[in-house]
């Protein structure tokens, strides 16, 4: 191995490491937006199936019209000899106690038959009677009658029929005296109606409008209680309260074979990286030594640890420190495919006592940054990597190198980052959005603490680009030379 001259990074002396408050129960209204904003498409759907229905049944219901007529209810002094004080009294607690019977008797075969035979309907008294409301509003001698039919002209006639046959019936045929002590006039006869009374088509909008917000809402709650892969920041917070050591956004930079600090390296997500390579120089060197050991490891394959540590490394290399990259995923090696260097040799090899380091690590994009692919997958991976020779290899290359990083299995298929977080003061965790399973994350985090091997941090991979800029920013041109904009 080389050894290179280390440089001091004077711009991140300034800078600490991100934290964050401990995770907090509950839901809020900041919490529901972003489940609004995750699952919009769902909330939109709900939304335009409630309105969709609610306009079908009001486009396509046939309207119906009220037509109402008024009854007053007053005592017949002619059916009476007293006319004194008392029998004035007596006749009005009379009234009061008939006239709550006439709701009753207005849909009875004696009021509604006469109304079927007069207006010649083809219908039934049980019919009828289900089309008319008959009322008496609290402490009034009124009855109220309303009619509701598809046909305007017809609730008219049916109001004012039913009003008179109902005054008739009270009349002539209810008492067994010749003359009826209470009586019936009609106040209010029922006029033509102009408009329908359903479907009120403004009305049933505005209600399915609310329904439909209220539906769309629910299903994005339960879609989110159902969907167990972790979303967002807050997801993440929710979780752990680690360091977050940067939040990486998705971008086609980061696909390709190399670096994005040297294919990009004006990019945002080049940006980002050196941001985490700020809060990662933070962390306490390994004991006695002057280096520091990053171990690199996720949840689930797919959550980008690999473009990461390559990232993380470039980064540390730019700014001069000597930086060792080995590619320790034994079971699925992908470094050497990342920067486009030659595999086939490498730590296997060096494992199993088939060659030696410096045949085996390569130099890549700098001169201060070298890489160690995993060589051939090997049947013993897990012996090998907890073998001494591993440890000795480490421990020889945090005394040549600044920075020695680590790219390990996920921690759902093998425990190695375990192994190497041990040597070091812990791990760094890479959460890919929309990758990692927020039941598995906890597993992996309470294996670790479990083993007493710390997160150092978590780096949040494939992120969403925030669109907010304040103040003064800065941004790189074509030459890679920084230069300063002001946004107002």
């Amino acid at each position: 191995m080389s050894s290179l001259g280390n440089e001091a990074d004077s711009d991140n002396k300034a800078r600490k490491v991100d934290t964050h408050e401990s995770p907090r129960s509950g839901f809020t209204v900041v919490e529901l937006v972003s489940v609004i904003r995750k699952h919009l498409s769902i909330v939109a759907a709900g939304f335009a199936s409630i309105i969709f229905v609610v306009a079908v049944y009001s486009l396509t219901a046939t309207p119906r019209y009220i037509a109402a007529s008024e009854l007053f209810v007053s005592y017949d002094v002619s059916s009476t000899a007293s006319q004194d004080i008392a029998s004035i009294n007596t006749a009005g607690a009379y009234i009061a106690t008939q006239i709550q019977t006439y709701p009753k008797l207005a849909s009875t075969a004696a009021v509604l038959e006469p109304v079927i035979s007069d207006l010649n309907l083809d219908t039934s008294v049980v019919d009828l009677g289900k089309s008319i409301t008959v009322t008496n509003p609290s402490n009034t001698m009124l009855i109220d009658i309303s009619v509701e039919t598809d046909n305007p002209a017809q609730s008219q006639k049916i109001a004012n029929a039913v009003a008179e046959s109902l005054s008739n019936t009270v009349k002539s045929s209810l008492y067994s005296s010749s003359n009826s002590p209470v009586k019936l006039a009609v106040v209010q006869k029922a006029t033509l109606p102009e408009s329908p009374s359903s479907p009120n088509i403004k009305l049933n909008l505005i209600i399915g409008a609310l329904l439909g917000l209220i539906v769309g809402v629910l299903a994005a709650l339960v879609r989110n209680m159902m969907d167990t892969r972790l979303g967002s920041l807050r997801d993440l917070q929710s979780i752990t309260n680690a360091p977050l050591l940067g939040s990486i956004p998705s971008n086609d930079a980061v696909k390709k074979t190399s670096s994005v600090i040297a294919s990009a390296p004006s990019s945002l997500v080049a940006e980002e990286y050196r941001r985490v390579r700020s809060n990662l120089s933070f962390i306490a060197p390994v004991e006695g030594l002057n280096s520091r050991l990053i171990v690199v490891t996720s949840t689930e394959p797919g959550e980008g640890k690999t473009t990461t540590s390559v990232n993380i490394a470039a980064a540390f290399a730019e700014n001069g420190s000597r930086v060792l990259l080995i590619d320790a995923d034994l079971r699925h090696p992908s470094v050497a495919d990342k920067v486009g260097l030659e595999g086939a040799v490498g730590l296997s090899h060096v494992l199993s006592g088939q060659a030696n380091v410096a045949d085996v690590v390569q130099r890549y994009w700098k001169a201060n940054l070298h890489v160690m692919p995993a060589g051939p997958k090997p049947p013993n991976a897990s012996i090998l990597l907890n073998s001494t020779t591993m440890e000795a290899m480490v421990a020889q290359a945090l005394k040549q190198y600044d920075y020695v990083i680590i790219d390990t299995t996920p921690m759902t298929i093998a425990a190695d980052a375990a192994m190497f977080g041990r040597m070091g003061n812990g791990v760094v965790m890479v959460v890919g959005r929309g990758v990692c399973d927020k039941k598995d994350l906890s597993s992996t985090l309470s294996q670790l603490k479990n083993v007493e091997v710390p997160v150092i941090g978590t780096i949040l991979n494939y992120a969403e680009q925030s669109k907010k800029h304040h103040g003064n920013y800065y941004y790189y041109d074509t030459e890679g030379k920084r230069q300063q904009r002001h946004t107002s």
